[in-house]
């Protein structure tokens, strides 16, 4: 019978502070018996979210049974890799929003109060997971929404199939891009993670590969063979988390049989190019100006999409982003975690849940109505912090850690696709010709899949020529 008890306070104030050691995540009277399986196979672990009537959307109890599991592996010499999956249709289709606004609605400020320990909570997960000292790999196989982006995002090794559907919908709902948003939404290529945020678009099967999202593509089929390929490595205790890493890269590889001809990037070209136009501003107005001067069927609809999301959250979701370019990853879930409690004392949470997942009405009621009635001042306090706001949130890793690691770009960023900056570093410092990018970057990179064509629609939409060099067109 495992012991049960509460989570800590997590907040901290700068006259005391509690180690990250201090605090104890255990299951609680009343939480689900069989919501995560867990077992063990050789040299892997495996963490199978298991609600898939809910697409295994994510609530308390679930995470409160992940994080002791991962903390034990952690220190564990038998574990080597961590493996995440979902049972059904999903990997998880995001966090138990519903439930929070049920609660928020019947209980008032205690159920206020609740569904904010439940974002200290999922934040301390996701945070754990991207500072993680063992390879990690996420099997992004269907929906990967909200919270489950979060559980997988952060991770190395992030597998789309033909199944995968992610997205940050977030604004729909009268909240905003969380569970670390902050931090890799800014670092996709351009502004395709402003574009994604503001819009709550979706990207389907290879697509979320094309776009950084996720790290390799893989047919659904193959994924059991894989896991149990996994399951044969092993590891000496002298090798470093990189050595390591490439080996998981390597195996991972292995299981590549090729891209889907039918699905070009769709995110390219003269699409790509508009994202950027118009998504680059620092105000929401300079981006709906844009989009309405772009006057094609892509733009109005873009319009549409954005005007139907809570005024508030796309307001704070644009500054959020912005900042969070220079944000390290422990200041992005504590930063995060107030913008979250904000939204939780706020009116448009509630009623975007309501609308759009429980009453079904598709009419939410904003408060303000419209980007037309609001101003950026509605955002300020999201992005200060008043001496009745909550502690500072206690992480499960921080500097009193002996393994603590912080940073502001994600450390495994090259097991992906080369990114934008990645081209532009190799023309601008390398002083590179873009006919030799290429192959570069095809010996660099193992022969990646999917990379010859990436890189080639980066250096048609930025690339240009100069008097005597190429240029970056900005």
């Amino acid at each position: 019978m495992p012991i049960r008890a509460k989570i800590l306070n997590p907040g901290f104030s700068s006259q005391q502070k509690m180690s990250a050691s201090s605090l104890v995540i255990k299951e609680q009277e009343g939480d689900a018996p069989n919501d995560v399986l867990f077992s063990s196979t050789y040299g892997i672990r495996t963490i199978e979210l298991n609600r898939p009537n809910a697409l295994n959307a994510l609530d308390g109890s679930m995470a409160r049974k992940i994080v002791p599991r991962l903390r034990e592996w952690e220190k564990s010499q038998m574990a080597n890799i961590i493996i995440l999956k979902g049972a059904g249709r999903a990997l998880c289709s995001g966090g138990d929003v519903a439930a929070l606004a049920k609660l928020i609605k019947s209980e008032g400020l205690v159920g206020v109060r609740k569904a904010v320990e439940y974002f200290e909570l999922e934040y301390r997960l996701d945070h754990l997971i991207a500072t993680y000292p063992k390879p990690y790999v996420a099997f992004m196989d269907g929906f990967t929404m909200g919270g489950g982006v979060g559980l997988s995002i952060h991770a190395p090794f992030r597998i789309a199939t033909e199944n995968t559907l992610i997205a940050m919908p977030e604004t729909k709902i009268g909240f905003f891009p969380d569970v670390g948003g902050s931090f890799f939404l800014p670092r996709l290529d351009g502004e395709i993670g402003t574009y994604l945020a503001l819009t709550s678009e979706r990207l389907k099967g290879v697509q979320a590969f094309y776009s950084g999202l996720a790290t390799h593509y893989i047919h659904s089929t193959s994924l059991p063979d894989l896991e149990a390929r996994l399951a044969e490595l092993a590891f000496g205790d002298y090798q470093p988390l990189e050595e390591r890493w490439k080996i998981v890269d390597s195996t991972i590889e292995e299981f590549v049989t090729g891209l889907p001809e039918d699905a070009p990037i769709e995110l390219s070209g003269e699409i790509r190019e508009a994202i950027d136009r118009c998504f680059k501003f620092n105000t929401i107005e300079e981006i709906l100006e844009a989009l309405t001067q772009e006057d094609s069927d892509w733009a109005r609809q873009t319009l549409e999409s954005i005007k139907s999301c809570s005024p508030t959250a796309v307001r704070v979701t644009l500054r959020q982003l912005r900042a969070g370019k220079e944000w390290t990853i422990s200041e992005t879930f504590q930063r995060e975690m107030h913008m979250a409690a904000k939204f939780m004392e706020g009116k448009d949470f509630v009623e975007g849940v309501d609308a759009l997942l429980i009453s079904k009405t598709m009419e939410p009621k904003w408060d303000p109505p419209s980007l037309e009635a609001s101003d950026e001042s509605v955002t300020n306090p999201y992005f200060t912090v008043g001496e009745r706001d909550r502690p500072r949130l206690q992480l499960l890793r921080d500097e009193s850690d002996a393994g603590f690691v912080d940073y502001k770009e994600y450390p495994h960023a090259k097991i992906g696709l080369p990114s934008e900056a990645e081209v532009r570093r190799l023309l601008r410092e390398r002083k590179m010709l873009p006919d030799d990018i290429i192959p570069y970057l095809v010996e660099d990179r193992n022969g990646k899949i999917g990379l010859v064509e990436k890189v080639r629609d980066i250096i048609a939409r930025k690339v240009g020529t100069g008097v005597d060099r190429a240029v970056w067109k900005e």
